[in-house]
């Protein structure tokens, strides 16, 4: 059985702040929802030319992650 994979999107600043971040919670800002991520899912981040890069992570992983930021 196939893990389902969300694939989420990050566009950074030229000062390296995030300015947009797919399947953030409404509770966090753009940049708290990057250190969430960074923080747990590292090794799933792939950077990208033009200031983007994306996450690729379980669509379980992620819920479980929201619940927390909810928290």
């Amino acid at each position: 059985m196939a893990t389902n994979v969300i694939i989420i999107h990050v566009r950074f600043a030229p000062d390296g702040t995030v300015n947009e971040i797919g399947e953030r919670p409404p509770s966090l800002s753009a940049q708290q929802w990057y250190v969430k991520l960074a923080g747990s899912f590292g090794s799933a981040f792939q950077a990208l030319s033009g200031g983007r890069g994306v996450f690729r992570v379980s669509a379980e992983d992620i819920a479980a992650l929201k619940a927390t930021a909810l928290q």
